[in-house]
């Protein structure tokens, strides 16, 4: 078990904790101000006047890229059922935007206030008389100017904080209370780095990953039987791939939707080649739809009287039972509460692990020099276009 909320099971390795445990004492005795993020006491760039000016608005557009969107799109999609207003994201650049005819209010996002593709979709999205929130550093930046021009709600974005950890911040924090849900719920980081439990899991988790690596094991496979969650593992694939892919190194975040993908790449997972972990995650739902047993043949009466979480909770144990007969290494979570404090939980637990591996390989987990690369590029492209 990791928390009372989440049941977990390690990977099942004897490995040597020193490293990762002497990297986490190191940790918490620097001022780490992305750690801070996570914290009770991390005060935020907004206040109660700028929340209660947007509370009659039921439906909302967030508009970001990367880092910026995909931890409210992670909250909204993992909580949906608590939450009564609309969120929509655009994060990609797409020929056939559609624009809302109903009264919607626009949520901008961007740390450096110039990427690109963000800027674009507001251009083309943004109507007159739509209310808008910019969230963006306090410098002279393009939207810092769109923002005071369309006279937008300026939010400033913490320069010390980059977009894939920014989801306990403003960045996460302010769409999430704009859905209703509180911001201290999901910050659990004081309570959690006191637990041992969590800590020796924690430990151990990273401890095994790192073995992984020597023995080339790098591709991070999620078999994820949990569709409210494919938000959750979009933010962890960037979260892994962007902080830990650079100097020759890192890992491979790949994601499979379950059951759906034991009709397509379980055959390779089981059988092909063995340079792979995995990581199982299933949500307990107490009401889904129950299979109508008048319409079931006798030929298959193991399903009458089921519900689909019995059934898919059913091929998920199966699965794991071959992986285990196989010996390919994994670990699994399964959530028992779906609620604000089991997802800052889980925010914590991945957070922390991403940052603790960059550390033990030596590698600065907050930066992506690679990346900015395309984006100088890219201007140069659009510079050559008449």
């Amino acid at each position: 078990m990791l928390t009372s909320r989440i049941n977990f099971i390690n990977f099942k390795k004897k490995i040597n904790k020193k490293i990762s445990f002497q990297t986490l004492s190191l940790l918490k005795q620097e001022n780490n101000q992305v750690i801070g993020s996570l914290s009770k006491n991390y005060q935020n760039n907004y206040n109660i006047k700028l929340l209660k000016k947007f509370k009659s608005i039921k439906n909302f557009r967030i508009i970001g890229m990367g880092g910026s969107i995909l931890g409210a799109e992670t909250i909204y999609n993992f909580l949906k059922k608590k939450i009564k207003k609309k969120f929509h994201f655009v994060d990609n650049l797409s020929p056939k935007l559609k624009k809302e005819k109903k009264k919607i209010a626009n949520l901008v996002i961007s740390k450096s206030g110039n990427t690109i593709e963000t800027i674009v979709n507001a251009n083309i999205l943004i109507k007159k008389n739509d209310k808008n929130i910019f969230i963006t550093e306090n410098k002279k930046n393009y939207l810092n100017v769109l923002a005071k021009k369309l006279k937008a709600e300026i939010v400033h974005h913490n320069n010390f904080i980059g977009g894939r950890y920014s989801v306990l911040s403003e960045v996460g924090m302010l769409p999430a209370e704009l859905m209703g849900l509180k911001c201290e719920n999901f910050r659990q980081y004081n309570s959690l780095i006191k637990n041992k439990k969590f800590v020796n899991e924690l430990i151990n988790n990273v401890s095994s990953t790192l073995y992984f690596i020597k023995k080339k094991k790098f591709n991070s496979i999620i078999i994820n039987y949990d569709s409210q969650s494919d938000s959750l593992f979009k933010w962890y694939q960037q979260l892994i791939a962007e902080s830990l892919g650079k100097k020759s190194k890192g890992l491979l975040p790949i994601v499979s939707s379950m059951p759906k993908d034991n009709h397509s790449v379980m055959q390779l997972y089981l059988d092909g080649f063995k340079n792979n972990f995995y990581t199982f995650f299933y949500t307990h739902e107490k009401k889904t739809n129950k299979i109508n047993s008048n319409k079931i043949l006798n030929s298959l009466k193991i399903l009458k009287n089921k519900n689909l979480s019995e059934i898919i909770y059913a091929q998920k144990k199966a699965t794991e039972n071959v992986f285990k007969r196989k010996k390919i290494p994994f670990r699994s979570f399964e959530i028992k509460k779906r609620d604000e404090k089991t997802l800052g939980e889980l925010f914590v637990f991945f957070i922390l692990e991403t940052i603790l591996l960059g550390k033990c390989l030596k590698l600065n987990p907050y930066d992506q020099p690679a990346v900015e690369l395309i984006k100088k590029e890219t201007k140069k492209q659009l510079i050559s276009i008449r």
